[in-house]
């Protein structure tokens, strides 16, 4: 798969909402691995300038990434059991539940989203939460694009390679954000990235890729030699010049040693690995009253920019996979050649 696309490194840099944005993938394509672009909170204009962006920074591939969720059929962003709960601190803050609004809508991919990508014909498409339609599948083939997907368990591996992805991401449990499952919501069934990785590579003949608790050259190693064809990296290049990282996000990653972190679904509806906060202690870190995923974040937002204007992440979803130690407040290519070494 590494010659295929003409990588120098078997590295993915993770795509990462809210946190990146061009700056960082093109970086990390120039370094000879494969820069992401997180599309699911792109319009179709964004993501066609996106594109347009990264090619006029880099001659190189790169992977652009969707999520397949389903959207839920009804409006709960305010359902009164959540704002019940955040009620508290919509007081602390003053501010009036009444008046937030609908914030940044997170999209599953589309006809429309497909056609920008026709446009472009980007080396690798990902998909997080499933794979979309058949016939959206076969669109993306057929511009000449890999599809890759996640799994968290065996299983959707398994269905993942019946029904059309090209790579296999497995993301272990301890890997920072939102968790990939999508055949069942049961987190018991999610395994480490040892054992996962063991499991799907013995399953599937498809290039497996490794993702979660990567953070130094020793981790690379050992997962290339159990059988990764690469490795998904995110949280280490949190820290990185290229991230747009917030800076409440940057004091919560500083230090040497791993930080305290929690699957939470109080930001989004969807359970998500991030630092202990405020939010993830007081409401959770599962709350059944959190509207299903995206419709959380809409009331709990309001609280994390009143939060973050006052210098405080006590809100903030401070995504962060188990393994901190490996963010450095240096280059990407820096870091890069300190994970490849």
């Amino acid at each position: 798969m590494i010659n295929a696309l003409g990588l120098q490194h078997a590295l993915i840099q993770a795509p990462m909402a809210g946190v990146q944005g061009v700056e960082l993938a093109a970086a990390v394509t120039a370094a000879g691995g494969l820069g992401s672009l997180p599309a699911a909170m792109l319009s179709t204009d964004r993501l066609d300038s996106a594109l347009t962006e990264f090619r006029a920074k880099v001659d190189g591939p790169v992977n652009v990434n969707f999520f397949c969720h389903q959207s839920p059929a009804t409006d709960e962003r305010f359902a009164p059991a959540w704002i019940t709960q955040l009620q508290p601190y919509f007081d602390e803050f003053a501010i009036d539940a009444s008046a937030i609004g609908a914030g940044v809508e997170r999209r599953p991919f589309s006809v429309e989203a497909c056609e920008v990508l026709e446009r472009h014909n980007p080396a690798v498409v990902s998909f997080h939460f499933g794979l979309p339609s058949s016939e959206l599948v076969d669109r993306v083939h057929a511009m000449g694009s890999v599809i890759a997907a996640t799994a968290t368990t065996v299983d959707e591996a398994l269905w993942l390679e019946a029904h059309g992805a090209d790579w296999i991401i497995a993301q272990g449990v301890e890997a920072g954000g939102h968790r990939g499952h999508f055949l069942s919501h049961d987190m018991t069934q999610q395994l480490e990235l040892a054992p996962l990785l063991e499991g799907i590579v013995a399953a599937v003949n498809l290039p497996v890729i490794a993702a979660g608790g990567i953070a130094n050259a020793a981790d690379v190693k050992r997962l290339l030699a159990a059988g990764a064809s690469a490795v998904q990296v995110g949280t280490a290049f949190l820290l990185c010049d290229e991230a747009t990282t917030s800076a409440v996000h940057r004091q919560a990653l500083s230090g040497e040693s791993d930080k305290v972190t929690a699957i939470t679904n109080v930001f989004s509806g969807r359970p998500a690995r991030g630092i202990v906060n405020r939010a993830i202690r007081e409401l959770g870190p599962i709350s059944s009253a959190a509207p299903a995923f995206p419709q959380a974040a809409t009331a709990i937002t309001a609280l994390r920019q009143q939060a973050e204007a006052r210098g405080s992440g006590d809100f903030s979803p401070l995504w962060c996979g188990a393994k901190s130690s490996g963010c450095e407040a240096i280059s990407a290519a820096a870091l890069m050649a300190k994970l490849m070494d």
